[in-house]
Formats: structure tokens, sequence, C-alpha cells
């Protein structure tokens, strides 16, 4: 699987585990950013990653920020995009399951880096339920394309 990844200032050393883990398991990786303490916009990074997942540059996407709110807020406002803020297993569980994510968020400052992992390998392992949950999703394509068309 291709996935992209960004973070802010806040994100980093969490960024580069994450990295080390994907591709250790075979997956490439995306690097959009951030890779230092310096202070930057998370709007940045949050519209990097969730472009390339809504074009299909990329299959997935992760983004990091201190408390996952603002990378969620931007991710969010691309077509196509499902990013959810996921801060223990069971919302990683149910975010693939019922909701097809496809931008797993993560809060540095939020989540012990040891639980953001486990996270981790629940999203990437969770496959989608399909059905009931397909015919929610399909709903809210169809408000996309109302709202981003006029």
């Amino acid at each position: 699987m291709k996935i992209s990844i960004g973070c802010d200032h806040a994100g980093p050393e969490l960024k580069n585990k994450v990295m080390a883990i994907l591709k250790e398991r075979g997956h490439e990786c995306v690097d959009l950013g951030t890779s230092g303490p310096g202070s930057v916009d998370y709007p940045d990074f949050g519209k990097a990653v969730a472009s390339s997942v809504s074009k299909g540059e990329t299959d997935r996407g992760i983004l990091i920020c201190g408390t996952g709110i603002g990378m969620s807020i931007v991710a969010n406002k691309f077509q196509n995009i499902r990013a959810t803020l996921c801060y223990d297993i069971f919302t990683a569980r149910m975010s693939r399951l019922h909701n097809d994510s496809n931008i797993l968020v993560l809060g540095s400052r939020t989540t012990e880096t040891g639980l953001a992992l486990s996270i981790l390998d629940i999203w990437l392992n969770t496959d989608f339920e399909g059905g009931r949950h397909q015919d929610r999703l399909n709903k809210i394509s169809e408000m996309e394309k109302v709202i981003c068309n006029g």
C-alpha cells in the first residue's frame, strides 16, 4: 500500500516511528513533512496528505499534530476523504469497519506512543465491513457532490 504521511511541529518523532513500521511491513511511504520542531502551520501538511489521497496518488494517509483535531478538520474538507481521529483501539477498529477511513489522524501530545502504534496496527489491518455502512458512505458522497459543485 502507498501511504502519504504528514505532521506539524508536534509530530516528527511519532511520524518517524510510524514510517519505520510502515516500511518494515512493506508499505511505500510518501513523507510530506514536516521534519523538525520549528513552528509550522498544520493546514499546509493536512492539505498535502488529504490532497494526495483524494486524487488517488496514495491509497491512504496518516496525519499527526498535537491533538489531531486540527488535522482532522483540514483533511475532511477534501472530497472522498474520511479522516478519523483515533485515540484508542476501539475507535481505530470502528473507523475502518464502519467508515472505511482512508486517513488516520493521531494526536502526538494526547496519545502515548505505544498506544499510537497499536492504533496504527489495527487501522492498517482492519477491513471495511461494507453493507449498510457502504450505503451510508454513499450518502456522504452524494452530499459532497452537492456541496462541492454548488
